[in-house]
């Protein structure tokens, strides 16, 4: 089945889980982003869809995919254990469906963090970086930096894509964050955008601008360290 040039797959989780993915393999494809959705949304609204469109531009190949929740209908994101087992079980797929490929895995918001702390727990197969579309640091009215803890554990570089007026994200927490975790992590700032990367009409620049700008900041940065890996 096709689905904007994306073609339906079937993740097994576990014994008792399964969900979807789609998988965009451009022609001569350089690497391949694993793409996780986030709490409010599956892998088909606008915004991934945009981002998978965009990256196949650039000669990069996505597997989007489900987690339980959503296939299953339900607001409440899945607990933890089984988000993370989704990410990993979602890796390997990728890795089977596109085996030539390098891996860069991540994601929007939860999605990201779900596969943060995957990589955090034991290291994802194949994966050489992680790229997050919007870390969700904190609730918006509860700033903190608890959820950015188990980023010390992972070891592979990092790229936070972050909207400058992000309210999951204040920047004199985020930033203090990336600096203390060194040389593998990368902070790319998106002026005026917030935690969907939409900015307002004052700003001077189109929601279809800031997409195309973190895209480029996310191409660049992954072709970066693939070359140095």
């Amino acid at each position: 089945m096709a689905e904007n040039n994306a073609e339906q797959v079937t993740i097994g989780v576990n014994k008792a889980v399964q969900v979807s993915g789609l998988i965009q393999r451009p022609a001569r494809a350089k690497w391949c982003f694993v793409l996780a959705h986030g709490a409010g949304a599956g892998m088909r609204h606008p915004f991934m869809a945009a981002v998978a469109e965009g990256l196949a531009e650039r000669g990069v190949a996505t597997l989007r995919y489900q987690f339980a929740f959503v296939e299953r209908r339900a607001r409440r994101p899945d607990p933890p254990g089984l988000s993370r087992e989704t990410v990993r079980a979602a890796v390997i797929k990728a890795a089977a469906l596109a085996p030539r490929l390098p891996l860069i895995a991540g994601g929007k918001s939860f999605g990201g963090r779900m596969t943060s702390q995957a990589q955090a727990a034991s290291a994802l197969p194949g994966v050489c970086g992680l790229a997050f579309l919007g870390f969700p640091l904190h609730p918006p009215e509860a700033p903190s930096t608890q959820r950015a803890e188990h980023l010390f554990e992972v070891r592979i570089p990092m790229l936070f894509l972050q909207g400058a007026r992000d309210s999951f994200a204040q920047l004199q927490l985020l930033e203090p964050v990336v600096q203390r975790l060194g040389e593998r992590s990368t902070l790319k700032l998106l002026p005026d955008a917030d935690h969907s990367f939409h900015v307002p009409a004052r700003s001077g620049r189109s929601d279809s601008e800031v997409r195309t700008a973190m895209l480029q900041a996310l191409t660049d940065w992954a072709d970066s360290v693939l070359a140095n890996g």
